[in-house]
């Protein structure tokens, strides 16, 4: 199902003994454009550090009740590496995590999930590790921080990143919300990021390979309502290219996404 990244930030967060606090906001990175890490909320408990939990121990979201489940014991989250608050996550970092918690080395494979397409949390149904000339040095940003970052056309600004639509099954960022307020005042639009030609992070600009025409011309999204199958499938006719769903099958490589920084 698609989420989006602030409307979870309402959810509570329950562990195998519990409730530990709530949605803060998520780390991603800019090739998979793949949500790496929840970073959780956990009040009083665990003060002056981040707690980072990775897709692989998160279950269930459950809209209805606005919780999502955890797969981890308290005292496993409360001995894990320790990430100062407002530190950015280092490679040395995501390798003691992910050796702690016994996960498989995301960065290191051809897929979005290293050797699978997927988030597999049953470690039985995991690929065994194979050589490959697939690793690659992931830069993570937060969804809180990105938010406002402008977007440009290829022939004008459009407007400013107001959200982002999370796929809960891969944890894939399938689209960024792009309010157009100075340009078309009231209308809001969904990018794809397989749609961005380069990213400048020191501008703190997007830049897509789509016209300013065609954009306005686009479907409105509207963040009342979900994001159904028919309305993706008139975006993406909109644009004439495939759904995410069509030629990814979430099972190809990305091989495009090097982005300039």
């Amino acid at each position: 199902m698609l989420y989006k990244a602030t409307s979870l930030t309402s959810f509570k967060l329950n562990s195998l003994e519990g409730e530990i606090g709530k949605v803060k906001e998520f780390y991603f990175d800019d090739r998979f454009w793949t949500i790496r890490y929840l970073i959780a909320d956990t009040g009083t408990w665990l003060t002056g550090r981040q707690v980072l939990i990775s897709p692989y121990a998160l279950g269930t979201v459950n809209q209805n009740d606005h919780n999502i489940d955890i797969q981890l014991i308290k005292k496993r989250i409360e001995e894990g590496p320790s990430l100062d608050n407002d530190k950015p996550v280092s490679r040395q970092f995501e390798v003691d995590y992910h050796g702690y918690y016994e996960l498989p080395m995301y960065w290191e494979g051809p897929y979005r999930w290293g050797f699978e397409p997927y988030v597999l949390r049953d470690r039985d149904e995991r690929s065994e590790p194979y050589p490959v000339d697939g690793a690659w040095d992931p830069n993570l940003f937060s969804t809180r921080d990105v938010i406002g970052h402008h977007v440009q056309a290829s022939d004008h600004e459009i407007g400013h990143i107001e959200d982002f639509i999370i796929d809960d099954e891969t944890w894939a960022i399938r689209y960024l919300v792009i309010s157009t307020t100075n340009w078309l005042p009231g209308k809001k639009i969904l990018i794809s990021p397989k749609w961005i030609d380069h990213i400048s992070w020191i501008e703190m600009k997007v830049f897509v390979n789509l016209l300013k025409e065609t954009i306005k011309e686009a479907p409105e999204y509207d963040d009342n309502l979900p994001i159904t199958r028919a309305y993706e499938d008139r975006l993406y006719q909109h644009y004439n290219y495939k759904g995410y769903w069509v030629d990814e099958s979430d099972a190809e490589k990305y091989d495009h996404n090097d982005y300039s920084r």
